[in-house]
């Protein structure tokens, strides 16, 4: 299974950047797919997660800011981040979570992309 990310990058606060994240090669169904940071001494966190259904969770430190969506196909998910402060200076990690055999629950991870945003 291959997570491949794109659209980190360097802005000044205020401005705006566009996560994507394309899974291929499951075989089983994404039962929901989204983004964590982890920012240097900090642990990784949930950013926000789209689940098959539709339905999301949001961190509330980037509610209003930060919008996930998921494409009709199933297998990319966008994050959609304005209003960026420095405090979103993070590496954003793509998750994708797959039910396996006995539906047991799978996760993978993209390699991470760097986000900066500068004062």
């Amino acid at each position: 299974v291959r997570l491949v990310e794109s659209g980190g990058g360097l802005v000044q606060a205020g401005g705006s950047l566009t996560l994507s994240c394309t899974v291929s090669g499951s075989i089983f169904e994404f039962t929901a797919m989204g983004w964590y940071r982890q920012a240097p001494g900090k642990e990784r966190e949930l950013v926000s997660v789209i689940r098959h259904g539709g339905s999301t969770n949001t961190a509330d430190s980037v509610k209003g800011r930060f919008a996930i969506s998921r494409d009709s196909a199933g297998n990319t998910v966008i994050l959609q981040m304005n209003g960026l402060k420095p405090e979103d200076t993070a590496v954003y990690f793509c998750h994708a979570r797959a039910l396996g055999l006995l539906e047991i629950p799978i996760d993978y991870w993209g390699q991470g992309t760097q986000v900066t945003v500068s004062s």
